[in-house]
């Protein structure tokens, strides 16, 4: 049924005539009139500084906050639709905390011809104490209006991107790496390594056809002053000897260029001049979704298509290490199928349990895991609760071991369209991390995706040093 709104009109408003709304006062109201007001004053948004600035144990909104509810009382419903501000003034008793339930009231106190209506305006908390009170003269409508209430749109809040500025931030007192960039011969595979090269990230090396490399930077305005390049004549030698510089330990991490993956990646995997090692070869997005608090890993999304139980030890593992890397002490692992119970016609629900009592054993270590989980309740504590999931996981993932490739690509690729997220792409495994940068991915992205690698070599120098 379509809610109505009607107005009062100057000759049908009478003295005494009244209205009122109550609202509560929500953290979101806050953050929202912020946003609107650019009023970032820290008692706003912090209890701490509640405390300390102005005594007040609870965080405080915004004063206006209350004082914008009369104006949408007057404009809704006394007098109504047609109505314009001529003045207000008001007088402020107490503060408005974060949960108070306020009362607001107006009162035609006269009627001032040809249509000005002086009415009293008065706030009052659910604890009966007055929070401010005044007096407003509005223009009256003369024309009766009677029409469906608009439908507004939801506005959400959603924090800023800074998972990648963080992450790039931390690199800052690094030394860069050495990076053996493979056939970076367009603009997109050859911006990546020339400005974490500016932004001293990474001490790039350029392993392909020198004169399309020189061109491309000529051609795009990238200064390739300092940056060591190594010949090659096609993408396949580019790719063996990318290789062949990070097995040496010339270069402590590899980045892709322009050829395709499976092309580099095939060089990666041999056996006998490869980077494998003991452990399976597997890739992670590090995500920065905004509607998300905090990092979020995704594994596996671009290596292995259908991982067995065994690769999924090491997919998990690798992941772990790389939460490490990222200041994420012991983190929640959410071992993700379609539902949340075990059920043996879903194989990827018996894995998942299989895989945390493996964890339970030691065979997985430095990681909380818990699933199988559905998405939902993985990633929100609402949905956890609404389905009673015991679970410190739940609701609280950091990392999210999809059951296989083709789950996982959608799932990252969904958040970056739908949910505004940025994706920075490593593969872990091998002897060294893997940057693996896609033509979709932003500046922003490619960077991070650098950055990480960063992180991760100089992790492992670390952990040499301590053996």
């Amino acid at each position: 049924m379509v809610e109505m709104m009607e107005n009062r009109t100057w000759d049908e408003i009478k003295v005494g005539d009244s209205a009122s709304l109550i609202r509560t006062c929500r953290m979101e109201d806050v953050e929202l009139f912020g946003v609107a007001t650019g009023d970032m004053n820290p008692t706003h948004f912090n209890a701490e500084q509640a405390e300390k600035l102005a005594g007040y144990r609870r965080i405080l909104a915004h004063s206006m906050w209350g004082g914008a509810l009369l104006s949408g009382l007057l404009g809704s419903e006394l007098p109504g639709p047609g109505t314009i501000y001529k003045s207000q003034n008001l007088q402020f008793h107490r503060a408005v905390e974060v949960g108070d339930t306020l009362t607001v009231t107006v009162v035609v106190l006269e009627k001032i011809a040809p249509n000005v209506i002086g009415l009293s305006t008065v706030a009052v908390n659910q604890r009966d104490e007055t929070v401010f009170d005044g007096r407003a003269d509005v223009y009256a409508p003369l024309m009766k209006v009677v029409q469906p209430k608009a439908e507004l749109h939801e506005v959400s809040l959603r924090r800023r991107h800074h998972v990648f500025e963080d992450i790039i931030e931390r690199c800052g007192s690094l030394t860069p790496i050495s990076v053996a960039v493979c056939h970076p011969c367009d603009q997109v595979s050859l911006e990546g390594p020339v400005e974490a090269f500016k932004r001293g990230l990474i001490n790039p090396i350029l392993i392909g056809p020198e004169a399309k490399i020189r061109q491309v930077a000529e051609e795009n305005g990238f200064d390739l002053a300092g940056i060591r390049i190594v010949d090659t004549s096609h993408s396949h030698e580019s790719a063996e000897k990318a290789v062949a510089m990070c097995r040496s330990g010339e270069t402590e991490a590899l980045m892709k260029g322009s050829l395709h993956t499976d092309e580099m990646m095939h060089e990666v995997a041999r056996r006998d001049i490869g980077l494998r090692t003991g452990r399976r070869i597997s890739h992670v997005f590090v995500m920065d979704v905004p509607t998300y608090p905090k990092t979020l890993l995704i594994t596996d999304a671009a290596i292995n298509i259908y991982p067995s139980l065994e690769d999924k030890v090491d997919i998990v593992q690798n992941a772990i290490d790389l939460a490490h890397c990222l200041d994420v002490a012991k983190p929640k692992v959410a071992i993700l199928s379609a539902v949340e119970t075990v059920y043996p016609k879903i194989n990827s629900t018996i894995e998942a349990a299989a895989l945390c009592k493996m964890a339970d054993r030691g065979q997985i270590t430095g990681g909380e895991l818990d699933g199988p989980l559905a998405f939902d309740n993985a990633i929100s504590v609402e949905a956890a609760r609404i389905k009673k999931i015991n679970s410190t996981v739940a609701g609280h993932a950091d990392i999210l071991l999809v059951p296989d490739l083709e789950a996982g690509n959608m799932l990252a690729k969904q958040l970056s369209y739908l949910a505004d997220a940025d994706a920075a792409g490593i593969v872990l495994g091998a002897r060294v991390p893997i940057v693996l940068t896609s033509r979709a991915d932003s500046a922003k992205a490619r960077l991070a995706s650098c950055a990480v690698a960063v992180l991760f070599a100089h992790a492992r120098r670390a952990k040499v040093a301590a053996e």
